[in-house]
C-alpha cells in the first residue's frame, strides 16, 4: 500500500509538471508601465505579423547617427516596458533599437510557446528587412536569458551581421538538469527544448557571449559552454552582478565590451 501511494504521488508530480511547463517558463505581463518617452527617446509604435498571422507589438527607437540596428529579444518575464534600461544602453551605442513582445506579452496577441516565440523573432526580422528596408548586414541580434535562445535561433534562420547572447542557457533540458533532482523522471516529458547550443553550432557570424559568474539563475558554466561551442569569430565578455541587472552593476565593462565588439565587426563589410 505504501509503495502504491508513493507511485501515485510521483505520477501526480510528473503530470503536474507536464501540464504546467508553459507557466514555469513564461511569465508575461499584459500591462505596459512605461515607454521610451520616459527616458527621453522618440520611438515608433510598431505592429507586425508572424508567419502564422499572430499580430505582434514592438517599438522602434531610431538613432540620429545610427551605425546599425539591433533586434532585442527579451527574457521570459514582463514585457518591453520593463526593458527601458537596456533600450537606453543599446541606443547609446549609436544603434537603432527594435524591441518587440512575444505572443502573449504586452500588446501582442496569442499565447506564448516555443514555436511561437521563434515565429515572433522571424516576424521582427522580416518587418525590418521587408517593410522598413533595412539591410541584413546592418542587423545585430541581441538576446538576454530566454531571449538568448530565441536570438540564437533567429541568427541561425535569418542572415544577420552579428549575434550577442547574454546570460543564456545551453538548453532548457540542461538547465533543468542543474535544478531538478528528479530530472531523470521528468526528462522524457520536457516538451520545451530551446536548444541554444545546437543553434549556435550552426552559425557562422561574429558571436559575443556575455555572462556573469554571479548569475544566480543561469550558471556561468552555461555561458562558457556556449562560447566553446560557437565558431570563430567569437568573443567572451565576463561581467559581474546578478542575472537581471548584471549589465547595470558592471555597466562600464558591459558597455565597453559590447561597443568594441560591434565596432570591430561593423568594419568588416
Amino acid at each position: 500500500m505504501k509503495r502504491f501511494v508513493t507511485d501515485i504521488f510521483v505520477l501526480l508530480i510528473i503530470f503536474g509538471f507536464f501540464s504546467c511547463q508553459g507557466e514555469i517558463i513564461y511569465h508575461p505581463d499584459r500591462k505596459l508601465i512605461a515607454s521610451p518617452l520616459d527616458i527621453r527617446l522618440e520611438y515608433d509604435e510598431v505592429l507586425f505579423r508572424a508567419a502564422d498571422g499572430t499580430t505582434l507589438h514592438g517599438w522602434f527607437i531610431p538613432h540620429p547617427e545610427s551605425r546599425a540596428t539591433v533586434i532585442h529579444c527579451h527574457g521570459n518575464a514582463g514585457n518591453i516596458s520593463h526593458r527601458l534600461q537596456i533600450i537606453h544602453t543599446l541606443h547609446n551605442l549609436q544603434l537603432d533599437v527594435f524591441i518587440f513582445d512575444y505572443r502573449g506579452y504586452g500588446k501582442s496577441e496569442g499565447t506564448p510557446s516555443e514555436k511561437g516565440t521563434y515565429l515572433d523573432a522571424e516576424g521582427a526580422w522580416d518587418y525590418l528587412v521587408n517593410t522598413m528596408g533595412i539591410s541584413p548586414q546592418r542587423i545585430i541580434v541581441h538576446g538576454h536569458s530566454l531571449g538568448g535562445a530565441i536570438a540564437t535561433y533567429l541568427a541561425h534562420k535569418r542572415p544577420t551581421k552579428m549575434l550577442i547572447v547574454e546570460s543564456a542557457f545551453t538548453s532548457t533540458r540542461a538547465l533543468a538538469r542543474d535544478y531538478c533532482v528528479g530530472f531523470v523522471l521528468l526528462s522524457p516529458i520536457l516538451t520545451y527544448k530551446y536548444p541554444t547550443k545546437e543553434f549556435l553550432s550552426r552559425i557562422n557570424i561574429p558571436v559575443l557571449i556575455v555572462h556573469s559568474r554571479d548569475d544566480e539563475i543561469i550558471p556561468f558554466a552555461h555561458g562558457k559552454e556556449l562560447y566553446t561551442t560557437a565558431r570563430q569569430p567569437k568573443e567572451f565578455l565576463e561581467i559581474y552582478g546578478d542575472h537581471n541587472t548584471g549589465f547595470l552593476q558592471s555597466f562600464e565593462i558591459y558597455r565597453k565590451g559590447i561597443y568594441e565588439f560591434i565596432s570591430k565587426y561593423l568594419k568588416e563589410n
